[in-house]
């Protein structure tokens, strides 16, 4: 009997022993993530992050909105990719005379490397254009969407949202 409880003894001592290794493992690799995430932050701010379209109906068609982002460092970011988190979203990049696009939801279709420079203290325009009736009647009600701009160096992408409300 007591060569039992000293086996269960020791059996709950060596879980407990290896559960602290393992939090303290995952401790430091917490620890490597954070400090990544801090040194790598964005020079690109977008005059006006979030849109709301108010309230549109399906028959309307496509709606457009411009978000104005600029380069507030001291050097050039390259732009690598950019997408929307869904199919009834497309997203066109504008630079002066430059129009790269348009981009839309990652695995629906080709979504390639747009790799375009906005310099220091450049601006340029993001164009978002949202088809209401992409989903059917099921799409009625409130909407919100995103698209993304993956940098070159940077690990978060700057992130653009609007909202709608979709009515028949």
């Amino acid at each position: 009997m007591i060569k039992k409880i000293n086996s269960i003894a020791y059996f709950i001592i060596a879980i407990a022993v290896a559960m602290g290794i393992l939090l303290w493992i995952a401790g430091a690799d917490n620890d490597v993530v954070a400090e990544q995430l801090t040194d790598t932050t964005t020079s690109i701010v977008a005059e006006e992050p979030f849109f709301d379209f108010g309230t549109i109906s399906m028959a309307a068609g496509i709606v457009t909105h411009e978000f104005k982002i600029k380069n507030i460092g001291n050097e050039d970011v390259i732009i690598n990719k950019m997408y929307t988190s869904c199919m009834c979203t497309e997203a066109t990049f504008i630079e002066g005379d430059t129009k790269v696009g348009p981009f839309g939801m990652p695995g629906h279709g080709f979504l390639p490397k747009i790799k375009e420079a906005i310099g220091s203290e450049e601006e340029a325009t993001v164009r978002v254009d949202f088809d209401p009736a992409a989903h059917g009647p099921a799409g009625i009600g409130s909407v919100s969407r995103m698209v993304y701009l993956e940098q070159e160096d940077v690990s978060r992408p700057v992130e653009l949202k609007f909202k709608v409300s979709v009515t028949p």
